[in-house]
């Protein structure tokens, strides 16, 4: 089993349709997800974040990666 877990969800996060701690069985199938995630966020939520991922063990972490000075 392969997770997809956003570590800080930003207030675009929360008032989407994402969904965080998604689990899957297979890895491929949670890399495309992650990555088509990790994407979304950086294009069209509010710029004042970036967004990366990092894979720790069987987790896909997507983390926050730059804050700048104004809040969501």
């Amino acid at each position: 089993m392969f997770k997809i877990v956003v570590e800080k969800e930003c207030g675009f996060f929360r008032r989407s349709d994402m969904q965080n701690n998604v689990a899957m069985d297979s890895k491929d199938e949670a890399l495309t997800k992650a990555l088509e995630i990790v994407n979304t966020m950086n294009s069209e939520f509010c710029a004042k974040h970036s967004f990366a991922l990092e894979e720790v063990e069987n987790t896909f972490l997507i983390k926050m990666v730059q804050l700048r000075n104004s809040s969501c």
